[in-house]
């Protein structure tokens, strides 16, 4: 089932990405991963009553704080980068730049958790790397200068490392507690962390605006419900039932192609060759290090 939830995962995070493509059109990334975060926060918490889950449970106070700071690092922080990212350089591209997870996950695994690196996934690290590489060589989407668009690869870079590392923490929590609450827990530690930078923040006004009803929300409200609670709900399930923490984070870059495909169709981005060239990489490197 693990497998089932991390593809499952994979394609409803790249309709997502495409909302949030397109509520980056107006609204900033602090803010709207705030606006993410406290909605997402309430459908969890909403969810926890309905299935008659205990909001409080029964947890020791250690996991309790891994997974808090797992959503400090892992949504406050990586989730903001990432929408850096895809404001700068687009869906199609950012997703390439995504790929970079899987390496990440594998890294942080055997770091944190002591699982084993084979020979092939080292190869397959090369292959997204080198994926990467390629696709910073494609053409700025238009109005974007050369140094933006770097920019934008090295906020989404830094986005997958602290996913990815918030993840890779969490897992030994993940194993003893429930699902949904554990998505709670670490949303809820991330709306603490993005709140408490809104308030000190000199324009919270504006930020705090976001929560207003406006024409933004037919974008922001459904990349909401299915970035932040549905393909997050299936990540950690993902992560939760899928034996190699790895093989999980492999089977959720299948978003990759799904995001390339949708952001050719709804947002008009061109499929280049170039592009073609670095997501062949990327899938490949993706492939080797399930094996």
């Amino acid at each position: 089932m693990g497998e089932f939830f991390a593809i499952s995962c994979g394609a409803v995070w790249a309709l997502a990405v495409i909302l949030l493509r397109k509520s980056g059109e107006s609204v900033p990334p602090f803010q709207l991963n705030l606006f993410r975060t406290v909605l997402s926060s309430l459908m969890l918490f909403v969810t926890l009553v309905v299935l008659g889950k205990p909001v409080f449970a029964d947890v020791a106070r250690e996991d309790v704080l891994i997974l808090m700071a797992s959503g400090v690092i892992a949504i406050a922080i990586s989730d903001t980068l990432f929408l850096m990212c895809l404001n700068r350089v687009g869906a199609g591209l950012n997703a390439i730049v995504d790929a970079t997870y899987s390496p990440f996950v594998i890294l942080w695994a055997y770091a944190l958790l002591g699982e084993r690196l084979q020979p092939v996934q080292y190869a397959g690290m090369v292959l997204i790397i080198s994926g990467v590489v390629v696709a910073s060589w494609v053409a700025p989407p238009h109005g974007t200068s050369r140094a933006t668009l770097v920019a934008g690869i090295l906020y989404g870079i830094g986005a997958m490392a602290t996913i990815s590392f918030g993840i890779v923490l969490a897992k030994p929590a993940l194993t003893r507690t429930d699902v949904i609450w554990a998505t709670a827990v670490r949303q809820f530690g991330a709306m603490i962390a993005l709140g408490a930078v809104a308030l000190i923040r000199p324009d919270r006004r504006s930020v705090f605006s976001t929560f207003l009803p406006s024409d933004s929300w037919r974008f922001t409200v459904p990349a909401t419900v299915l970035g932040s609670y549905v393909a997050l709900t299936l990540w950690i399930a993902g992560m939760k039932y899928t034996a190699e923490t790895g093989t999980a984070g492999i089977l959720n870059q299948t978003s990759t192609l799904f995001i390339l495909v949708l952001a050719s169709l709804f947002l008009k981005e061109k499929f280049t060759r170039r592009k073609a060239l670095a997501a062949l990489l990327s899938v490949a490197g993706i492939v080797l290090t399930v094996v």
